[in-house]
């Protein structure tokens, strides 16, 4: 089946445009968003956001009967490179996470009254999201080892648990949190989601944790990374999201679309490093010539092109996939992107920030802030090594152990195997010798 990553006429021209506007209308926010309060902030982005609704490009993710736009996920990608190129641009497309990823949940497995109650006002810009499910005392890269519980009792579920890193939380409306609601099930069915509103007893943000965040960071996202302590949260079974004990398959639906958006982003955050460098590489001199005449300087010019090509390639390919054969087909190529990606991302930033010395380091640019968030995209969304064994783990499964523990490869093996085939022919020119 041959790969196709093109896209339609009408739909180049809404990328062209989503380019120009992100240049001309979200980049100069950069220098102003984190001193301005929230107040003035939603004042700003409602006019923005209002001009990305008109031009049919506001919750691209989501289906148009829910309010998006329906678009599979190699245009989401391509739309996704040209927002990455500014941490404000999600929120003006109405794609910030995790308001965005939560929109999936709600759309995937709400029911018609959580839709109607979370998912429409979420859309709208009315409501703030946040996602609860990393631990302090439990591995991230695992949450098969969650702790937190929803006990049942009667009609209602109660919570009781600590989390952290739930981004948003400080400034959300609610939140998804997820619970173990059977634990001694199988590791992948112990969880459920739940929709637990912002103000309900028991639902404690003790802090905002400190981090070496910038708004970078948050692409977008306009609170912190809240710690919460859920002591005796009671709430509604009607606020459980899907069947109980499916709350990793939900999660697993939301995180592997989300995770081609990250990487298509960090193209976009590697493009706009990459210009900074080709740039200082025309007019900065050193040594009598300027850095692009230094070969140090060209190689991280063109180790960067070629870095950004595979992984542009590499991304677009496993958005394919999933558009073409769904999400079980795309693990191993989404897996391989997360962690090839943000090693590219995190080379092309450093460069970019070394050509610049002492300017670079400094907040005068915001390669300082890329740098900080290219760290963290090792992190979030599952660590590199998880990633990296999981993709080991699936090319194994098409390998056996050859037989008498002798690789296939071994020539002495090969060479007795070739004779025997060829022995009428070898012992009738030994015969003419």
């Amino acid at each position: 089946m041959a790969w196709d990553f093109s896209t339609d006429p009408d739909y180049a021209a809404k990328l062209d445009w989503a380019r120009a506007f992100v240049r001309e209308e979200i980049w100069p926010l950069e220098t102003l968003v984190p001193s301005l309060p929230q107040e003035a902030l939603d004042r700003i982005y409602a006019p923005l956001q209002e001009e990305v609704r008109r031009q049919g490009l506001w919750a691209a993710h989501l289906d148009p009967e829910l309010g998006g736009q329906g678009y599979g996920q190699v245009k989401l990608g391509l739309l996704h490179e040209v927002l990455g190129t500014s941490p404000y641009a999600p929120n003006a497309f109405g794609c910030q996470a995790p308001d965005s990823g939560n929109s999936e949940i709600l759309a995937m497995a709400g029911t018609a009254e959580q839709r109607e109650r979370y998912l429409e006002p979420l859309l709208a810009g009315d409501l703030k999201s946040a996602f609860s499910m990393t631990e302090p005392d439990s591995a991230g890269s695992d949450p098969t080892m969650l702790k937190t519980r929803a006990v049942r009792d009667g009609d209602d579920y109660v919570l009781t648990g600590r989390k952290w890193f739930s981004s948003n939380a400080s400034i959300a409306d609610f939140l998804i949190v997820m619970a173990v609601t059977d634990p001694d099930a199988r590791p992948h069915q112990r969880a459920s989601m739940f929709v637990v509103d912002a103000g309900t007893a028991g639902v404690n943000i003790l802090r905002d944790v400190p981090t070496m965040e910038h708004p970078w960071e948050a692409y977008g996202q306009l609170g912190g990374h809240a710690e919460i302590a859920y002591e005796d949260v009671r709430v509604p079974a009607t606020a459980r999201l899907g069947g109980e004990g499916e709350g990793f398959l939900i999660a697993q639906q939301r995180l592997y679309p989300g995770r081609i958006h990250h990487c298509m982003r960090w193209l976009g955050v590697a493009r706009r490093a990459f210009d900074m460098l080709c740039e200082r590489a025309t007019y900065r001199v050193a040594h009598g010539k300027t850095l692009g005449e230094h070969q140090t300087v060209q190689n991280w010019i063109a180790d960067s092109a070629a870095q950004m090509q595979a992984a542009r390639l590499m991304t677009l390919h496993a958005a394919w996939v999933m558009d073409t054969q769904g999400v079980a087909a795309a693990r191993t190529d989404i897996a391989l992107i997360k962690f090839y990606g943000a090693g590219v991302l995190h080379d092309v930033v450093d460069r970019a920030l070394q050509a610049h010395g002492s300017l670079g380091y400094s907040t005068d640019l915001p390669l300082e802030a890329m740098y900080r968030f290219a760290r963290a995209a090792r992190i979030y969304d599952g660590p590199d090594e998880v990633h990296r064994q999981s993709v080991a783990r699936q090319i194994l499964r098409g390998y056996a152990p050859p037989p008498d523990e002798r690789p296939t490869e071994h020539v002495p093996t090969r060479r007795a195997a070739a004779r025997e085939r060829f022995a009428a022919v070898l012992d009738a020119v030994t015969a003419n010798d």
